[in-house]
């Protein structure tokens, strides 16, 4: 079993610009990390994944791992080819959701043939297509449907579902799992806090999900997807090193019934 490990420009939505993204690869690849490409930038609406940016993309990105996060504005089938070019031309894999390819688990409805045709067309491109944590039924309904699919775990979805465990999450995608996104939460948003958060998810999970990768033996690619450091972030990070690694007195304490999911500033 083996884990190659990128970062996704999420970390970068706040702090990205135009001319940024040639530093953001050359700093991810001096870290020893590859990167998961996200379609745009903050408050951007071109796609990254347009013909015209090619020859930059595999220029950035020359010798480093490249995964590809689909396009999330509900990308026509022309749309669909592009970004499957794209990522043949990086030898990149696609994580998708299942609303980019037309299927809705919350209304209970599904363009069963246009999910097959996007299947197809990356298939046809030696494209892995790998869906990303939705609804579980409906995950593994279409890799029924289509066998080449395969699954990305999305650790913070999978422990906020309130009927589904996460160990269930695990085994039921197990045998088709290639993708991880490693994040974290409170319990009760999935705001893609860093791993190991303080309160966030159990240790157990993280070890249950290792040591089924180890006993099933597969390689995977384990994405750090977090947005970037928010005040309360940042105010907690400081918090633990002035108070528990520091031991200076006086910690301010929480007002009781304080909710750290309510701020909330984007």
């Amino acid at each position: 079993m083996r884990i190659r490990y990128v970062v996704s420009t999420m970390v970068f939505w706040w702090r990205e610009h135009h001319l940024s993204f040639e530093q953001e690869c050359e700093y991810l690849r001096n870290l020893g990390y590859g990167i998961e490409l996200w379609p745009t930038m903050k408050g951007q609406t071109e796609c990254r994944y347009a013909r015209r940016n090619w020859p930059r993309l595999r220029l950035a990105t020359e010798g480093m791992l490249v995964t590809l996060k689909s396009r999330m504005d509900g990308p026509t089938m022309d749309e669909w080819a592009e970004q499957i070019e794209c990522a043949a031309m990086l030898h990149a894999p696609i994580v998708t959701d299942l609303k980019a390819l037309c299927i809705s688990d919350e209304l209970g409805i599904a363009d069963w043939g246009f999910a097959s045709e996007v299947v197809s067309l990356a298939d046809e491109k030696g494209v892995t297509l790998c869906v990303e944590t939705g609804a579980l039924p409906v995950v593994l309904q279409l890799g029924e449907r289509c066998g080449s699919v395969r699954y990305c775990l999305d650790m913070g979805y999978a422990y906020l579902d309130p009927k589904i465990s996460f160990q269930e999450y695990v085994d039921r995608l197990l045998d088709r799992l290639t993708y991880l996104h490693l994040t974290d939460n409170y319990g009760r948003i999935d705001d893609h806090e860093p791993p190991g958060v303080r309160g966030g998810m159990p240790r157990a999970n993280w070890d249950y999900l290792l040591d089924k990768l180890n006993r099933n033996g597969q390689d995977v690619i384990g994405s750090l997807e977090m947005f970037p450091c928010m005040p309360g972030t940042m105010i907690r990070q400081a918090g633990n090193f002035l108070f528990d690694v520091l031991g200076w007195p006086d910690r301010p304490q929480n007002k009781p019934g304080h909710d750290e999911s309510s701020y909330r500033p984007f």
